[in-house]
């Protein structure tokens, strides 16, 4: 990726507990491809308060913020989007000129892919997880009209939590419930992990599903999704999430929208 940085780039940048490279090559493809004078680079870090200073200290634009830091990061922050106040959750937070406002633009994304894949709001669902990323999916699934939904946590605190906020059912495992959608938002199958290469859920509920969702972008076929999609069911990836969230974090950082060809482009760089 060619690059001729001066004293006038602006600097975006990622935190993650696992950093990877897909916001990186999206986010720089684009930038070259409209000519845009901005870089993109991802990070971890063991000092979350130092990082969000850097980017204020320092005059990074933007940044995109992933597991674990999604909830730690609000009171680092000087104002707090709709999207990320409703669901108390952020994932994209702007700089502009000192002032750090926050976003959520997964819950855009996960908005998004429950039309364009037209799940039916009857639909049963579990959703596993009840951390930041959980917040937002739950809250999209909750604000689209999908009534009858489990939220399956280890953690009984955050997990009731949640389910009582979104007006759902807690159970620490999913058990023995048979949803016609399964929902991954746990680190489980996610590569690099303790668990990557186990399966969310367990083979009888994948069976039972109609429609398998994994949240989870590296690997972007999990094991969850390989064995969804040999059972047969409407799959739905980590990748379209991470997709269409990392394009509104584009657009929020420069003020402009790429075509959709431009946008497709960009993701299939990204997977390369």
């Amino acid at each position: 990726m060619q690059m001729n940085p001066n004293k006038d780039t602006q600097l975006c940048m990622s935190l993650s507990g696992r950093p990877g490279n897909f916001g990186l090559r999206f986010h720089n493809h684009l930038y070259e491809q409209l000519g845009l004078n901005f870089y993109y680079k991802a990070f971890s870090s063991q000092d979350l308060p130092g990082a969000v200073g850097g980017i204020r200290a320092l005059g990074i634009r933007g940044c995109g913020v992933s597991m674990p830091f999604k909830e730690a990061c609000i009171a680092l922050v000087d104002e707090l989007d709709a999207s990320a106040a409703a669901i108390a959750s952020i994932n994209t937070i702007v700089n502009t000129h000192g002032h750090l406002k926050a976003y959520n633009t997964d819950y855009m994304a996960i908005e998004q892919l429950l039309k364009t894949h037209a799940v039916p709001k009857e639909t049963t669902f579990a959703l596993r997880g009840s951390g930041g990323m959980a917040k937002a999916v739950a809250s999209a699934l909750r604000d689209g009209g999908y009534r009858n939904g489990l939220i399956a946590a280890r953690n009984e605190s955050a997990g009731r939590a949640l389910a009582d906020a979104l007006g759902y059912r807690w159970q620490a495992e999913p058990g023995n419930e048979r949803p016609q959608m399964l929902v991954n938002v746990t680190p489980i199958g996610m590569a690099g992990g303790r668990e990557a290469d186990q399966l969310a859920f367990e083979a009888a509920a994948i069976d039972a599903a109609q429609i398998v969702f994994d949240v989870v972008a590296i690997p972007s076929e999990t094991p969850l999704i390989v064995r969804a999609r040999e059972a047969g069911k409407h799959v739905i990836t980590g990748l379209e999430v991470i997709a269409l969230q990392a394009l509104e974090q584009f657009v929020l950082y420069t003020g402009v929208r790429p075509s959709d060809e431009q946008f497709r482009k960009a993701v299939a760089f990204a997977r390369s």
